[in-house]
């Protein structure tokens, strides 16, 4: 499972900031304001191929009350459903007694935490630091997450302990086994899914919002195949959500995702797409997780709204067209079938070991087909393509200029390798990597006699300058 670190401190101390570092994203709003984060933030991250959850939280400045105490009992139920808390300090304020505050408090509770010292640029590592010493903390970690300083020194101390669990949680793992999650809003029938899969009871099933708790996980065969089905607890906004056991469901479907190969993203067809849909299924495609999308329900639906949910589909989730949908009934079993073709295909375009040769030569045809722009006067050159991972695909691409590459065309480009690749059900990534100049800052070393020469060169236009100068005055 994903070890799930919360960032917890006061206000403005760029909790935000480090939250966008670690994810690479811009999902958390960054300004000089306190305050501005009000809602718990999820994301994840990858750091050294060791993937993580980060929660965002907001200010904790002890003299909560109306709002800010709503937002200080969000930040505590970050610190109850994370494995180990980040306390971050500002370096350019020094400590304040709410730093001192928030360490008893996790003292007290018996949560792993780390400080880190925060806002170091422009002060030291040592001078910052040095006032969070008297704390009596084990380990102080000294960062600029506005300049990307020690974060991955800080992140991969942190997940050191998670390292020998998730080589052993490996060996553990059936390689042969396809691991299918559930996922879906509360009530939309995924416990039901489960269990006309398994063609028994093996779950709870109630009519109640909520009624699956913690992610479940049930091995079987099915015609010579292993599978591993994750049923989950339903997702829903953080802003309906009060029950503390819910709080920490919603962590363990994240965890199901990341675990899964396959996601059955479960929809209601009687409601249709909400909000908190699209917002899961964006969760599972930052997760790279290939995707299924089983609409339930589809049974006592007319045939009017039927063509009117099909066309609201077809325009909502354009932008995943590689995803198979699936008009399904859980309760009587129709179409449930059908699901395994999608699912078998899907995970062999995540799981498929592709060559050098072929996506090499995949991309000399789409360069020449349609050439990178002009940056600054040059063109972007794209070299040569190779293999960088699989669940999802990753396509590493090396050249110059790279960084410069226009997202669009990064599009087309994702476009292209799932064409010819016949990637079907999963998303595929693309990498950009620009060579380094061998001889950059390096300087050639000039022999005895080369060196004569040069003197020897620099003396005969010295003199020739005076000479020419010479000649001038006295014209």
């Amino acid at each position: 499972m994903l070890p799930v670190l919360a960032l917890v401190g006061r206000p403005n101390v760029g909790k935000s900031t480090l939250f966008n570092q670690l994810t690479r994203s811009r999902d958390a709003l960054v300004a000089n304001l306190s305050g501005l984060t009000r809602d718990r933030q999820y994301g994840q991250g990858t750091i050294e191929d060791r993937p993580f959850i980060v929660i965002d939280t907001g200010g904790i400045s002890g003299e909560e009350h109306g709002i800010d105490a709503a937002m200080a009992e969000q930040s505590m139920a970050a610190i109850a459903e994370a494995d180990v808390v980040l306390l971050m300090a500002d370096g350019r304020a020094g400590l304040h007694s709410g730093d001192e505050a928030l360490v008893s408090h996790l003292r007290s509770i018996g949560k792993p935490f780390h400080l880190v010292v925060n806002k170091i640029d422009g002060v030291g590592e040592d001078i910052a630091a040095s006032d969070f010493y008297r704390l009596g903390v084990e380990a102080v970690h000294p960062i600029a997450a506005t300049h990307n300083r020690g974060i991955r020194k800080l992140i991969t101390e942190v997940l050191a302990p998670w390292a020998e669990a998730a080589s052993n949680e490996a060996d553990r793992a059936n390689p042969d086994s396809i691991r299918v999650a559930i996922v879906g809003r509360p009530n939309v029938g995924k416990s039901t899914l489960v269990n006309r899969m398994l063609g028994e009871d093996r779950v709870v099933v109630y009519d109640q919002p909520g009624t699956t708790r913690d992610s479940v996980y049930v091995d079987y065969e099915r015609r010579g195949r292993q599978y591993t089905l994750i049923d989950t607890a339903g997702v829903r906004k953080r802003k309906n959500v009060r029950e503390a056991v819910e709080k920490f469901s919603i962590v363990k479907t994240l965890k199901a995702i990341a675990d899964a190969q396959v996601v059955i993203l479960t929809l209601d067809a009687h409601e249709g797409i909400v909000e908190q849909d699209l917002h899961l299924l964006g969760q599972c495609i930052d997760a790279g997780r290939a995707l299924v999308i089983a609409l339930n329900k589809w049974d006592g639906i007319d045939a009017d709204e039927r063509d009117w949910i099909r066309s609201e589909l077809k325009r909502r989730l354009q932008f995943i067209d590689y995803a198979d949908i699936h008009f399904i009934s859980a309760l009587h079993g129709s179409g449930v079938g059908k699901l395994y073709g999608s699912i078998h295909a899907a995970h062999d375009a995540a799981t498929r070991s592709l060559s050098t040769p072929q996506l090499s030569r995949i991309l000399e045809d789409a360069v020449a087909s349609h050439p990178p722009p002009m940056i600054n006067g040059r063109r972007v050159k794209l070299r040569y393509a190779h293999a960088g991972g699989q669940n999802p695909p990753l396509v590493v691409i090396h050249g110059t200029q790279t960084d410069a590459l226009p997202a669009s065309y990064k599009r087309y480009l994702e476009k292209i390798f799932r064409r010819e690749l016949a990637l079907h059900g999963t998303p595929i990534r693309i990498e950009l990597r620009s060579g380094e100049n061998p001889y950059a800052g390096k300087r050639n070393k000039l022999t005895q006699r080369q060196v004569q020469r040069r003197r020897r060169l620099v003396s005969h236009i010295k003199k020739s300058e005076k000479k020419a100068r010479q000649k001038k005055r006295d014209s």
